[in-house]
């Protein structure tokens, strides 16, 4: 076994790898940029070593950096993690260049694997089942929409290099395919350096269940059973599972061979994991699955394989890197229960599922796992962390394990409900939206459930007078601890002749809300709410608990929901009518890749102009309303949250207008 690795990541990956290398008795070397200096993972580990500025490309990206960290730190391998340099065969031999381990396959199984179009030739040569599509090397766009006419519609263009959903789009029509080939190619080229794409048949009611395997340097493979991973949003994994639910011992069979049999195709050694997409539009059958890519090393989604198997899958990894056998044979790897993964993000669902920044001013999950489960938090943040705009905003991974799917679903559904965020927009009152669908309670689920139950799935019902009148309370302060023992301190409600009332101003979304607290002489407070939130009643309340206090603000948690209210400062007079319509602001931190209008342009609602990247994912600005274009962003501009992007002509006013 190794003395010491350095781990090539950060956040939640990075402190995973830290915690199974404690246990085992390996020292770790942490590298950090700029934005993660005083992050979780640093502070865990043992050491650890800055490698340059908050970009992933000045620091993360950066082989040379981190080998050479590997190198001064005496550290003899180096994990990936996922993510940046982990499926990058160039950075393996780099590493083992400067006789250093690979925790991970080699670069020429990497290399097999890692082109989509050259991997499911290389499958069709194993005789592993392989989804209808094109493949091959031309590229021009004639070509490409001849094919796609060939397979039928709808067809999926995806980026041949690289995964998690980025340079992929679904295409209904013939008409549609060249700008969605566009938008593809972009976001395959920022994200992985290479626009070439593939096209497949779309499936009609897909699945993806992807197979976990692993490999040793002996010729032994094996699989660790199936995981389910359907329940996606913009191609992007939400929530995932194992087992599959609905699964037959006869596509277990099958699914499974084919994937040991693929990882044996290319004498993989390490984590792996091989994804198919399955026809579900007449139930699981054996011969209604495709592979569709292998990843080649550990997934975000590992932890459910580990909690029905009873595995440590990166204590496997480290075993076999040194140069173990596999610790298990194929026989002594059991199913048992159910297990579930939430992946916790900072977005905003309700619009788009955008990604958020922000401090992390209040966060705690579970103390316990609900009655019947366990349950594990990966994380790799704590309170006070920011969510930087440079790197992926998942905050944790929310795990439960329990005897059967129910048991397990109802356990997850619990420990969400328990879990409170407060200062970004999380993405917890979706996930627990989700877990009660009734398609996916009842396992009826494929990549396309998300998408047709997203508006109820986003919806979130405005606060309640209650909640409201709770935000009141502790905005105001009159529901605080009295500052000492001093028995005067604690008298805050109290005069001569009539109860002392306390003015609180709030702020929900565009609301302005004002209540006035007063203590009862009974020691619960009252709060009445000027119209419209509850004019004519009034909250009696003693205390306000599962709430969050910070800066400006005040966040009351009603199960997986947090709302977030804005305590109104009484001395600004900031006017926020002021070019409410006349400007379009920048939803979030990114770069704005391509603008489709100019000075001086008409344009009408809805019409696109202008896109704007982050972390990695395009995303389409439109004009909200019809106009005419004052100003506009340049392209190739970075801008932040606010920033304006659009500005519009003024429309003059009808006294104005009456002048003239």
């Amino acid at each position: 076994m190794f003395g010491k690795i350095l781990i090539a990541n950060r956040g939640e990956i990075a402190c995973r790898v830290i915690r199974t290398a404690r246990k085992l008795g390996v020292r770790t070397v942490a590298v950090y940029s700029d934005a993660d200096a005083t992050s979780l993972h640093v502070e865990m580990a043992d050491e650890a070593v800055h490698i340059g500025a908050s970009p992933v490309g000045e620091s993360y990206l950066r082989g040379d950096r981190i080998v050479a960290a590997a190198l001064a730190t005496g550290a003899q391998a180096i994990h990936p993690g996922y993510g940046f340099l982990s499926e990058n065969p160039d950075f393996v031999d780099q590493v083992e260049a400067a006789g250093l381990t690979f925790i991970g396959p080699s670069a020429a199984s990497i290399r097999a694997m890692g082109l989509k179009d050259a991997a499911k030739r290389l499958m069709e040569e194993a005789g592993v089942p392989v989804v209808p599509g094109y493949h091959g090397e031309a590229q021009e766009i004639v070509l490409l929409a001849s094919k796609a006419r060939e397979i039928g519609y709808p067809v999926l263009i995806k980026a041949r290099a690289g995964g998690g959903g980025k340079g992929m789009r679904r295409v209904e029509h013939p008409d549609e395919f060249s700008e969605a080939l566009s938008g593809a190619r972009r976001e395959a080229k920022a994200a992985f350096g290479d626009d070439r794409v593939l096209v497949e048949k779309y499936v009609d009611k897909p699945r993806h269940i992807e197979v976990q395997v692993f490999g040793d340097n002996f010729g032994n493979a094996v699989h660790l059973y199936e995981r389910d991973c359907s329940a996606q949003r913009r191609h992007q994994k939400v929530i995932e599972e194992a087992p599959a639910p609905g699964m037959t011992e006869a596509l277990r069979k099958a699914m499974t061979e084919a994937a040991v049999k693929a990882a044996k195709a290319i004498g993989y050694s390490g984590a792996g994991t091989v994804e198919f997409i399955v026809d579900a539009s007449q139930g699981l059958k054996a011969d209604r699955f495709w592979f569709m890519e292998m990843n080649t090393r550990l997934q975000v989604e590992h932890p459910v394989t580990e909690m029905v198997t009873g595995t440590d899958l990166v204590e496997w990894q480290l075993k076999v890197a040194s140069g173990e056998k596999l610790p298990k044979t194929q026989s002594e790897i059991t199913l048992d229960g159910h297990a579930f993964e939430a992946r916790i993000y900072a977005e905003d669902a309700a619009k788009g599922f955008l990604p958020a920044t922000g401090t992390l001013h209040h966060l705690k999950f579970p103390d316990a796992a609900p009655e019947g489960a366990t349950m594990r938090i990966e994380t790799g943040v704590r309170a006070g962390d920011a969510i930087s705009p440079y790197y992926d905003p998942m905050i944790a991974k929310l795990v439960v394990h329990a005897k059967d799917r129910p048991t397990a679903l109802k356990a997850l559904g619990a420990a969400l409900s328990r879990t409170e965020i407060a200062g970004s927009t999380v993405n917890t009152a979706f996930l627990a939206a989700l877990v009660a669908d009734p398609d996916f309670s009842a396992g009826d689920v494929d990549t396309g459930l998300i998408a047709r139950h997203q508006p109820a799935l986003t919806e979130v019902a405005p606060p309640s007078g209650g909640t409201i009148a709770a935000a009141a309370l502790a905005a105001s302060g009159a529901g605080a601890l009295p500052l000492s023992n001093e028995p005067w301190s604690s008298l805050a409600g109290y005069a001569h002749f009539h109860s002392v009332a306390r003015r609180s101003r709030l702020k929900f979304g565009e609301d302005d809300i004002v209540a006035r607290v007063s203590m009862r002489p009974d020691g619960r407070f009252q709060v009445a709410l000027d119209a419209p939130y509850d004019s004519t009643n009034s909250h009696d309340l003693r205390a306000v608990p599962g709430l969050a206090l910070w800066p400006g603000h005040v966040t009351v948690f009603e199960g997986a929901v947090g709302y977030t209210f804005t305590v109104t400062d009484p001395l600004a007079r900031a006017d926020e009518a002021a070019g409410a319509t006349g400007s379009l602001r920048a939803p979030m931190p990114g770069l704005v890749k391509l603008v489709r209008a100019a000075r001086g342009d008409a344009v009408t609602k809805g019409q696109p102009l202008l896109i704007l990247e982050a972390m990695k994912m395009e995303h389409t600005i439109a004009a909200p309303h019809d106009g005419v274009i004052a100003e506009i962003a340049a392209e190739g501009a970075q801008v932040t949250d606010g920033t304006v992007l659009v500005r519009f002509v003024e429309e003059p006013s009808a006294s104005t207008a009456a002048a003239n």
